[in-house]
């Protein structure tokens, strides 16, 4: 490929910002929209009390369960299993198939009968209930299990757990990886507002958000809530056919379509499908495509294309964060200074000086696309920011 057909001009990523923050409005002032714009009924407060929790954390890979304890507003990890449960492990499931795979695990943490709260972090798309659980409403990154859509998250796992391995659980509050960042974010003070940024397996976005300026809301009154973009199903111009053909490839066809050009489960499949009359690897991953463009020895076309991909990615998450800060400042004109908590192994990515060489092009890019007199500080990576923020929610 001798032309770069995934440059994107900064004009271009303006129009992208702008037709987010459009579309993101959409979606605060009803559901069913392209963004879904998920209220998360846990409200933030200053001060963590004391306890100690069982956290899930289930991504698009990963399965983990730990036990996390705080104390004096601090957190310890006391033990952490992990098993992997992408679309490969849990192909052909159904509900007690997952929750048995789920319960195998946590059943081999220490002091598990001792706990009687769960914090779950649950990357799919779930509506939030304001009793703490969620209900699936789609599943993305390839997993399908078609008979938990449009059921509670939660609670059946809650009495499958307590059947089965003999916990006492009573309460189990779940969430977003998004909102699980966002909560972490927010030990980090001086701040006029909260985002959170997921980019690994899949991606997404959540902000935390003016009641009263979430118009779907049937009790809107005071303070802010967490909100749940649901962002990689936002769907963005000047995509290109090779985008398209991946797509169309897909086992969710016209869904996803900003997560299908950025995040690592996806920028695989967009360089073998550049490359689909060669011989590239079947497993060729958002990994390896970072491998090779840190690798100096790599085909020089096949790299370039490489960086093209991944260079098109980090911008367009500028875009996508920058339509998010449209919509904070358009609801609240004070907001200035604006955290970003960020997790994600494309997000984190390190090249070959050990640099975070993705978070680096956002943060250049996104500097072209703020609003005058606003910034970003994307703080640094955190130690286990699912499981510490669901940890938060659990407690609160």
């Amino acid at each position: 490929m001798r032309n770069n057909i995934f440059e994107l001009k900064t004009e271009e990523l303006k129009s992208i910002a702008n037709n987010l923050q459009k579309k993101i409005e959409e979606g605060l002032e009803k559901d069913g929209m392209e963004i879904s714009c998920i209220p998360t009924y846990i409200v933030p407060k200053k001060g963590i009390d004391d306890g100690k929790v069982l956290v899930l954390d289930w991504g698009g890979t990963n399965f983990r369960a730990a036990i996390v304890e705080f104390k004096a507003g601090k957190s310890t990890i006391l033990d952490i299993k992990k098993k992997m449960l992408s679309s490969v492990e849990t192909a052909g499931f159904k509900q007690d198939d997952l929750f048995k795979a789920m319960a195998s695990l946590i059943g081999e943490l220490k002091d598990i009968k001792t706990v009687t709260r769960i914090g779950y972090c649950f990357s799919y798309p779930a509506r939030c209930e304001t009793n703490g659980d969620a209900v699936l409403l789609r599943w993305t990154k390839g997993i399908n299990i078609p008979e938990m859509i449009d059921k509670p998250v939660g609670m059946p796992l809650i009495a499958y757990l307590n059947k089965h391995i003999n916990t006492a659980f009573t309460d189990i509050k779940v969430l977003n990886d998004t909102v699980a960042c966002l909560f972490g974010g927010l030990s980090e003070t001086g701040y006029d507002s909260y985002m959170g940024l997921i980019v690994g397996t899949g991606t997404n976005m959540a902000g935390l958000m003016r009641r009263d300026k979430i118009k779907k809301l049937e009790n809107k009154g005071e303070g802010s809530l967490p909100v749940n973009l649901e962002s990689g199903n936002f769907y963005p111009p000047y995509l290109t056919i090779v985008d398209s053909l991946v797509d169309a490839m897909s086992n969710n066809k016209g869904q996803q379509r900003f997560e299908k050009a950025i995040s690592g489960g996806y920028i695989g499949e967009i360089f073998k499908t550049v490359f689909a009359l060669e011989k590239i690897r079947y497993d060729f991953d958002g990994g390896a495509l970072a491998a090779m463009i840190n690798n100096p020895e790599a085909e020089i076309e096949k790299q370039n294309v490489a960086r093209w991909i991944y260079f098109r990615s980090a911008k367009l998450v500028a875009a996508s964060l920058a339509g998010l800060v449209q919509v904070l400042v358009a609801q609240d004109s004070s907001i200035k200074k604006i955290c970003l908590a960020a997790d994600g192994s494309v997000f984190w990515g390190k090249d070959n000086d050990d640099k975070p060489r993705f978070k680096e092009m956002v943060s250049k890019s996104l500097k072209l696309l703020l609003p005058e007199g606003v910034s970003v500080t994307i703080i640094n990576e955190m130690a286990e920011p699912n499981l510490i923020g669901s940890a938060i929610a659990a407690l609160l």
